[in-house]
């Protein structure tokens, strides 16, 4: 496995460099193909690099944006809602070629297979892809199913997952976290063909520790992104801590 890791001594440093990779890769599949197509992620621990991203040299109106996942039955005015964190970190910034939303509500089952025909028209340049503190990618929390086929699915989150929504300011208690959330399935993001993760702070020492050293396992889901041929993980001192005892 050939993981291509950098660490840096803040945060801000770490989400600067990865949107300089981001771009990098993003305007390598402009000039080869005229466009590009790209997957991000949401969370605090993307902050650092969105404000990064979109001060990048990049002709945002070739690009085309999926993204991960969003919370089930949760309005886009609420302020954990991932279309509404998108829009205004990303896309009414750069105003990029399409922007394509999970989501949540409405005829959810309708959704997904929409959002799964416009995500496989053709292939995905580059994932923004973060870790969980549970080790999840997306919303796929341990034990993950590396083996499914569809893109998306509706998906129940767990504690710890849960309590990482408190945790970041989004819930004022676990209660209010919803149950469920639809989710890109692990073997569809895979499919990209590079990846960059963004993982700072301390909260996330464990989850880095475990994805790094442990063998590919459904219950560290973000391990099987070490089988990737181009995966690029951007962790801060704070993440790296309990690599470098």
């Amino acid at each position: 496995m050939n993981i291509n890791i950098s660490v840096s001594s803040t945060a801000v440093e770490n989400g600067r460099k990865a949107a300089v990779k981001a771009a990098e890769i993003i305007n390598a599949a402009i000039k080869e193909k005229g466009h590009a197509r790209i997957i991000l992620s949401t969370g605090a621990s993307q902050f650092e690099m969105f404000e990064a991203l979109v001060k990048q040299p990049v002709d945002w109106s070739k690009v085309e944006m999926f993204h991960l996942d969003e919370y089930v039955n949760l309005p886009e005015t609420h302020i954990a809602s991932f279309r509404k964190y998108l829009k205004e970190r990303f896309v009414n910034i750069v105003h990029p070629k399409a922007a394509h939303f999970v989501i949540g509500e409405g005829d959810v089952k309708k959704n997904i297979e929409e959002l799964t025909r416009e995500l496989r028209k053709d292939e995905i340049d580059l994932g923004l892809i973060g870790i969980g503190e549970n080790g999840h990618i997306a919303f796929n929390d341990p034990p993950a199913d590396f083996d499914a086929n569809e893109a998306y699915r509706v998906v129940n989150l767990d504690h710890k997952c849960r309590m990482q929504q408190v945790g970041e300011g989004w819930f004022k208690t676990e209660d209010d976290v919803p149950k469920q959330a639809i989710s890109m399935l692990p073997k569809q993001i895979m499919a990209c063909k590079a990846i960059v993760s963004v993982v700072p702070h301390a909260v996330k020492a464990k989850a880095v520790y475990d994805t790094i050293t442990q063998k590919v396992n459904n219950m560290v889901p973000a391990t099987l992104l070490k089988t990737h041929p181009e995966w690029y993980l951007y962790i801060d001192d704070d993440a790296a801590s309990m690599l470098i005892k």
